[in-house]
């Protein structure tokens, strides 16, 4: 018998303000403060598609890891919650180097408007990156989705967010750009309260090294110090 074989087409295209991979949220939820929008492609870019999606304060969002996309995938991965030390096997792991690439999210629902031939969704909450193609979306349930008796061995709590804080320079910058931004200051905030970095970069923590992440428009650049972490400028990329 021939190989079953399965033809995805995306539904719509994330814009979110992360500009790159590094600085993610490794899980959806964890920076509330991120803002994006799901412009839904043609043909289904019809309302009826939405209707009565309003019922819901959350949506499941089956997507694409298209910046692993041809890069292959293996048997195990070494989890960054286990420090990149440990090898688990792919199935056991949320890891995006996965046998056909895809994710699953869940987001907060803020809404979802139209604008001509235009339909798109207001989301929060999301840990994608922008430009992620969405292959589909689903409402998310609680009764059936939440389940409080779940085991989760190694990660059973969400990760410890690091003390971060601003120069004097930052924060000017970020003032004038929050008119653009609304709630920029929190949002780079709880991006880095993550701590993004590699994990053994955690382990060899240096104030001399000094990391970027594109956010928005920006380069925010950041390093780590004893007490955590310190955004020292924004640049306009």
């Amino acid at each position: 018998m021939p190989e079953p074989s399965l033809a995805l087409q995306p539904i719509g295209l994330l814009h979110s303000p992360y500009r790159e991979k590094f600085a993610v949220p490794r899980q959806p939820g964890l920076v509330s403060h991120a803002r994006a929008r799901l412009e839904l492609l043609p043909p289904f870019n019809d309302p009826q598609t939405l209707r009565g999606i309003e019922q819901f304060s959350h949506l499941w969002l089956i997507f694409q890891f298209h910046h692993c996309a041809g890069q292959g995938w293996h048997p195990t991965v070494r989890p960054p919650r286990l420090g990149g030390n440990e090898r688990m096997g792919v199935f056991a792991t949320r890891s995006p180097f996965r046998p056909n690439g895809l994710g699953l999210s869940v987001v907060r629902l803020e809404g979802w408007q139209q604008q001509g031939a235009r339909v798109w969704l207001e989301l929060s909450g999301v840990d994608l990156v922008d430009g992620t193609p969405i292959i589909d979306i689903k409402p998310y349930v609680p009764f059936a989705d939440s389940l409080p008796e779940a085991v989760s061995q190694f990660a059973p709590e969400p990760p410890t967010a690091i003390p971060v804080r601003f120069s004097a320079q930052a924060e000017q910058q970020i003032a004038e750009a929050s008119l653009r931004y609304p709630g920029l200051r929190d949002f780079i905030h709880d991006v880095l309260a993550q701590d993004p970095r590699p994990a053994f970069h955690q382990r060899q923590a240096s104030a001399e090294r000094e990391y970027g992440v594109h956010l928005y428009e920006f380069n925010v650049r950041w390093h780590m110090e004893s007490d955590g972490a310190v955004v020292s400028a924004l640049e306009t990329i």
